[in-house]
């Protein structure tokens, strides 16, 4: 594989972030790091009153993975692939939505702070997919914490994340469609995304399987 050392796998809720992550680093050997949602004390509450626990949540979030960010930073990247299903910069598109102006002020002066000792990928992979393909995901998967999602916080979280994609220039990504892709239940498809991220990539790539 070319210079690849840190591969980090986004998109909205529900979208199979963890599932890609999870696979391509078995398939790659790769260390695996996931997002730790589930440590969140006020993610529940969030979801049923966003707008009384939206900080205390994204404040949770951004110092949480502000704390792996900097474990990273403690092994020899240079040794081994890593793999993780979110970026740090996800906190603050879900900052961007869930915070009133006074909050994203507050929560802005501290990310910036964090956001300068945060590495970056060399890989950015992003899977798109519309929102009731997302809340379909989110309903089969059964998370207690996640059944009182509204659609339209989905809607408008899967256009925050169109949108900063869109205009991403900061590393090399690629842009997977997954209504055209099955990689859990279809080896060949996650075959073909391996053997796509293998090649140099640079700039903005728009995946598309040969089997679709």
């Amino acid at each position: 594989m070319r210079n690849l050392y840190y591969i980090a796998i986004e998109g909205p809720i529900g979208v199979g972030k963890t599932s890609l992550a999870k696979l391509m680093s078995i398939r790659l050997g790769a260390r695996l790091v996931l997002e730790e949602f589930e440590e969140n004390p006020f993610l529940p509450d969030f979801y049923i009153d966003p707008e009384r626990y939206g900080f205390q949540t994204q404040l949770f979030f951004l110092l949480q993975r502000y704390r792996q960010q900097q474990e990273l930073r403690q092994v020899d990247m240079f040794q081994n692939l890593l793999v993780t299903d979110y970026m740090f910069v996800k906190d603050r598109l879900f900052a961007s939505l869930n915070l009133n102006e006074k909050e994203m002020h507050l929560y802005d002066t501290v990310a910036n702070l964090l956001e300068r000792n945060v590495i970056k990928p060399d890989l950015v992979i992003y899977l798109q997919a519309n929102t009731n393909t997302l809340m379909k995901n989110i309903s089969s998967r059964g998370r207690d914490m996640e059944k009182d999602i509204a659609f339209d916080y989905i809607d408008a979280l899967n256009q925050v994340y169109t949108e900063y994609f869109f205009r991403y220039q900061d590393t090399p990504l690629v842009i997977i469609n997954t209504s055209n892709i099955d990689f859990v239940n279809n080896s060949k498809d996650l075959d073909e995304v391996i053997n796509y991220i293998r090649q140099p990539i640079s700039g903005t790539k728009f995946f598309n399987p040969l089997s679709g």
